[in-house]
């Protein structure tokens, strides 16, 4: 057996960049790069061996690793989970900024391969700079804390355990249904161990993203039970996008006459303008795709877990008729709600199933049902989001110009706040696969970040991130690493003066505004933020505007800029767009206050609506 005597960090680099993926036909890297912050833990081996092999594998310097780690998740979900990033830290903190990460890929099932420095294997340097001490358990280090974010975890404490570990973390993170971020530990002795590895191991493999076929008689038992339907309702989720799928589901509702609403996660698999296309669903979604829901008896979900925001806490679905079929490659996924589940790949899946009903279709009455809801819905869009002279513009009306503005391959991206419900309601998809809101783990701080991820996933498009002030204050610094690395944003900075929709929630539910909009804050002095000179100062282009006619003609001047170019803009914090789907969260039941005790009452009514043992 021919060998090849590496450090371990040597061999681990090597084997990344002998893995490929195949997309759109072409052979190319399935790991595209890597994000990295080297310090003592990282520098001396791994940042060695990745610097060995910068123009095959190139290494990205990031700001934080938070942050670096986010671009990355917003990198795999731009790229279908096809293609994948590294990130990499140093031991300590470190390692903990990008456990927030690993908890935002987990939630969203988004694949990241997550490196970070560890202590000592032999101890003999114990403790070392970082080093969090466990009196009662030594084994353990800071980096025991990604188990509960990741799919994949392991210490490398062997040179040699790389060769069974390496290939089992390339399997998780390319499997439809476990599909997840990934993390090894690496020592720094270890890092520096080197050992004879067999020459086969760094051999070229491509990888192509399994599609598991449902089972038949899963499929047999969904088309009966779509075949007694009379309102029946198709619901479409971020599986649907991973699966590469947006197409078949398309054809599926078209030759069955299906109405299609879609989850957060799922927005964008079809056109606003799709004549089956009947809106986004829930919490955030449209009073269109919330009424069919109400009155659907039979649900088939594609591709989605089915969060709490996409079904009103499972309070949207009132006919006492209703039965849900979930097509999932997810095991886990497939098996919630009392679903009658089908297990399998969604582009497949879609398929199949459509063979099995071959000749069906949904009623005309229906349909037609579907599409004056989705009309009135429009018509309501067009109130909230239309052009206006108003001196404070509302969320709605900047998303609405923007959107007017942008070209039909511009991709948009938010997390967080106020702006995924705007943005749900009021962004008119004009192409598949071009809306990207992080609201799996609803992160603060994705939004620029992602951006810088997504960009580099489609260098081509125009990019264009919205994010409110509490977001931008708590994580910026990827506006300064798209001016460095030339992955021009459009950033929309929306300042509504503190966190503006989790006051509009505790007001909602009888409270006073408290610790939120930063009027009502504790402070000594009330400071303005000039964001735009802030933008500026870290090298992008910046303008602050007052109108919504200025904002679209900035953001036209931002289309054609050569870099990141930011837009500052004052909303009101009080102006939103109707939602008329309830969301379950805790009222205090005993209070002083009338005002609570109100809305405790008008919480337990909702409670009503709420399906119980899904």
């Amino acid at each position: 057996m021919k060998t090849i005597r590496l450090t371990m960090a040597q061999a681990l680099v090597k084997y990344l960049t002998a893995q490929r993926t195949v997309i759109d036909g072409q052979d190319v890297p399935l790991f595209a790069g890597v994000f990295a912050i080297f310090g003592h833990g990282n520098v001396t081996c791994l940042g060695e061996a990745l610097e060995g092999v910068k123009e095959e594998l190139p290494t990205w310097r990031g700001q934080n690793e938070q942050s670096m780690a986010l671009a990355a998740v917003a990198f795999a979900k731009a790229k279908r989970r096809r293609q994948i990033m590294v990130a990499a830290s140093s031991i300590g903190p470190g390692a903990t900024n990008m456990v927030t990460a690993a908890g935002v890929a987990h939630s969203n099932r988004l694949p990241v391969l997550l490196l970070s420095g560890d202590t000592f294997v032999n101890r003999l340097p114990d403790p070392v700079l970082q080093q969090v001490e466990h009196f009662n358990d030594p084994s353990i280090t800071v980096n025991d804390a990604f188990k509960a974010v990741t799919r994949y975890w392991d210490r490398i404490v062997k040179p040699e355990q790389l060769m069974a570990s390496l290939p089992q973390a390339v399997a998780v993170m390319l499997d439809p249904g476990d599909c997840g971020p990934t993390f090894l530990a690496l020592p720094q002795d270890v890092q520096a161990e080197a050992f004879d590895y067999p020459v086969e191991f760094f051999e070229k493999r491509v990888h192509q993203v399994a599609r598991p076929r449902p089972d038949v008689e899963q499929l047999v038992a969904a088309a009966g039970l779509l075949r007694e339907a009379k309102k029946p309702l198709l619901i479409a989720g971020g599986g649907v996008h991973y699966s590469l799928a947006t197409a078949e589901l398309a054809a599926f509702a078209e030759r069955h006459n299906l109405p299609v609403v879609e989850t957060i996660a799922g927005r964008g698999v079809m056109v606003h303008e799709h004549p089956l296309n009947a809106g986004p669903l829930g919490v955030i979604g449209s009073a269109s795709a919330n009424a069919l829901a109400a009155e659907a008896d039979v649900v088939l979900a594609v591709g989605t877990r089915l969060q709490d925001f996409s079904t009103g806490s499972w309070s949207v679905f009132q006919n006492p008729n209703y039965r849900l079929i979930a097509l999932n490659a997810a095991r886990f996924d497939a098996h919630k709600h009392r679903a009658l589940s089908v297990v399998g790949d969604a582009q497949a899946g879609l398929a199949e199933l459509s063979a099995a009903l071959r000749g069906w279709k949904s009623p005309d009455s229906w349909r037609q049902r579907a599409k004056d809801e989705y009309a009135k819905w429009n018509q309501l869009v067009d109130q909230h989001s239309g052009p206006t002279n108003a001196p404070l513009p509302s969320y709605g009306h900047v998303v609405g110009a923007i959107n007017r503005k942008a070209a039909a391959t511009d991709v948009v991206v938010t997390a967080a706040g106020g702006l995924p419900g705007e943005l749900t309601k009021n962004w008119r998809v004009k192409s598949i696969g071009t809306f990207d809101c992080e609201f799996g783990f609803s992160c603060m701080g994705y939004e620029i970040a992602g951006g810088w991820g997504v960009k580099m996933a489609h260098p081509d498009r125009d990019v264009v991130v919205f994010v409110g002030d509490g977001s931008y204050l708590m994580m910026n610094s990827d506006i300064y690493s798209s001016v460095l690395t030339g992955h021009k944003l459009i950033v929309v900075v929306c300042d509504n003066g503190g966190f503006a929709v989790i006051n509009r929630l505790q007001v909602f539910k009888g409270s006073p505004s408290f610790n939120n909009l930063l009027e009502h804050c504790r402070t000594v002095r009330q400071v303005a933020v000039d964001f735009a000179k802030h933008a500026e100062s870290m090298g992008a282009i910046a303008e602050r505007v007052s109108s919504i006619g200025d904002l679209e003609q900035a953001f036209e001047r931002a289309k054609k800029a050569d870099r990141t170019y930011v837009i500052e803009i004052k909303v009101s914090p009080s102006q939103w767009t109707p939602g008329d789907a309830w969301w379950d969260v805790g009222v205090p039941e005993v209070n002083s206050r009338e005002s609570v005790r109100k809305a405790a009452a008008d919480h337990a009514e909702g409670k009503r609506k709420q399906r119980v043992g899904v």
